[in-house]
């Protein structure tokens, strides 16, 4: 008799992923199922029909960790519904990387948490969770360790993009030195560490040549791409002098070199980091998107003290002044945070007045979230949720207001797009995911850039 139920060895066995959380941890889930397919095994896009599922989960705030144990455990009790209970479950991403141990006590149901050392290693951990009951110490304790982790993937990592054919994410440091109170991602993500530019180009030129028209550079800090690199070479008593090393000025104009028809896009920037060199390269760069993504999170002083942000608010606004002056027609996207512990009516009041002079064309704001660990975590003045929820809503109020003036202004401008579908398409102006978009009124190639004429606006989306 045969059982239906169990895993067929038979056949090759198929992968299933449910990857949650922002841009970076979906560069490593593409890293893990580059990994099974290299190890000979499938992908599957139905969760049913997967002898392993993963969940590649988040922790960068409260709402992210309960959207991560809520997918575990849907997983889980589907496995039941689906009469698959031969399926297994491995949970990998920010969450286990930092919560293995305790995880592994209040969810049996998990076969294995993996941390993000291991994420090259799924189509191995794979094999051995189908090749015999996994134990404490076989498997479910590889997220279990007590150093921070240091893998960055390379050119030649196999991947298996879930992005559109056309767009692609490009990772090109990982971790963060940086020490803001209200975050833990060091804790979760390492010190941060560079890729050798010759990587991220050989990267780069490969996604071009397969046909590949936005290229977005991310890690948690980008604009400190390099340094720790010159660091290395310098020695840690040694003066850093940029001469030593690569900078992000210089792999961008290397990528401007790359022949091809792209755009290559600037995510997660810090405002610390930023030179008027890198200012100039952007503004010299045609491939370069005018388009910046730069958190500040706060702008009044006192703020910006205690969420240890290394920057002044005069430092602030100096930057954007010379962003916008330095850079004609750049989009400048920043998100801010309200209820951090201690904030006052008056330095709410400070953030409304700067976001209704500085008029940001793409702004996004975080409610406070109280992260375990972190410095935040510990201060006095928690703010009450129903302080956090009004806040939002009069800063999202203000910053609507904007969008919608300066969508109005786009009006009988003609703009270069990329297709993302048929009838919707993007402007340099926004990035994928998470920014507007243009509604095309007559089809259009998926994946080509193309010229159109705005018509009109309809929320944030224009119409052309």
């Amino acid at each position: 008799m045969k059982v239906t139920n169990a895993t067929d060895f038979s056949r090759k066995p198929k992968v299933g992923m449910i990857s949650l959380g922002c841009a970076k941890n979906l560069v490593d889930a593409e890293v893990m199922l580059g990994s099974v397919l290299q190890r000979g095994m499938e992908i599957t896009s139905r969760a049913e029909d997967a002898d392993v599922l993963v969940v590649n989960t988040c922790a960068f705030i409260d709402s992210a960790k309960e959207e991560s144990i809520e997918a575990i455990l849907e997983a889980h009790q589907q496995r039941g519904l689906n009469k698959r209970p031969d399926q297994k479950l491995i949970v990998s991403g920010c969450m286990s990387q930092r919560f293995a141990r305790d995880l592994h006590n209040e969810l049996p149901e998990v076969d294995a948490f993996i941390g993000l050392d291991q994420v090259k290693e799924l189509g191995q951990i794979v094999e051995r969770i189908l090749g015999k009951r996994p134990t404490l110490n076989d498997v479910s304790d590889l997220a279990f360790t007590d150093t921070r982790p240091t893998y960055i993937p390379d050119y030649d990592t196999p991947r298996f993009r879930l992005t559109p054919a056309h767009s692609a994410y490009v990772k090109i440091a990982e971790g963060c030195n940086h020490p803001c109170s209200f975050c833990v991602i060091p804790q979760m993500r390492g010190k941060h560490r560079s890729r050798k530019p010759e990587s991220v180009l050989a990267e780069i030129r490969a996604l071009v040549g397969e046909g590949v028209r936005e290229i977005n550079l991310i890690s948690q800090d980008t604009t400190y791409y390099g340094m720790d690199l010159w660091e290395a070479k310098a020695g840690p008593r040694q003066p850093v002098d940029s001469s030593r090393g690569p900078t992000l000025a210089a792999l961008l104009r290397d990528i401007q070199q790359i022949e091809g028809d792209f755009w290559v896009r600037l995510l997660y920037t810090h405002p610390a980091h930023w030179s008027d060199e890198l200012i100039k390269t952007i503004a010299e760069c045609d491939k370069v998107a005018r388009y910046i993504d730069i958190p500040l999170q706060h702008i009044d002083e006192s703020m910006l003290g205690r969420m240890r942000r290394e920057t002044s608010r005069a430092h602030i606004e100096d930057l954007i002044l010379k962003l916008r002056a330095g850079i004609p027609g750049v989009t400048l996207r920043t998100t801010f945070i309200v209820g951090f512990p201690g904030e006052t009516d008056a330095e709410f009041e400070t953030l409304l007045d700067f976001i209704r002079r500085s008029r940001f064309e793409r702004l996004g704001i975080f409610k406070y979230s109280r992260e375990e660990g972190s410095r935040a975590a510990g201060m006095a003045g928690q703010v009450p949720p129903k302080i956090k929820n009004s806040r939002y809503r009069e800063a999202m109020a203000m910053q609507q207001s904007i969008a919608l003036d300066l969508a109005g202004k786009k009006i009988g401008s003609e703009l270069k797009l990329l297709v993302d579908q048929p009838h919707i398409a993007r402007s340099e102006a926004d990035a994928p995911d998470v920014d507007a978009r243009v509604v095309l009124s007559e089809p259009a190639p998926v994946g080509e850039f193309i010229w159109r004429t705005v018509k009109g606006s309809r929320g944030y989306d224009l119409l052309a």
